[in-house]
């Protein structure tokens, strides 16, 4: 690992293969549950930095989608 947690592409122990995602043993086989694990995380993390980088750049946006959510929530309460 970097010493920054958060940094993207690079920031995993594995080595890299030419599209730029792990390299695997033989193309013609399978993925295993493990890797697809691994890229499944590593997916789900650049999209939750991806949202709070979205969510920094445009402060007024998201306060109006929060203020919507909210709206949205109070109209079908029971």
């Amino acid at each position: 690992m970097t010493s920054n947690p958060r940094a993207g592409r690079g920031s995993t122990d594995e080595p890299q293969g030419p599209s730029g995602g792990p390299a695997r043993a033989a193309p013609d086989q399978p993925e295993t549950e493990t890797e697809r694990r691994k890229r499944r995380a590593l997916f789900l993390r650049e999209l939750a930095e991806a949202r709070e980088l979205r969510a920094r750049v445009q402060p007024r946006r998201t306060k109006e989608r929060r203020m919507r959510e909210a709206m949205r929530m109070r109209t079908f309460r029971i």
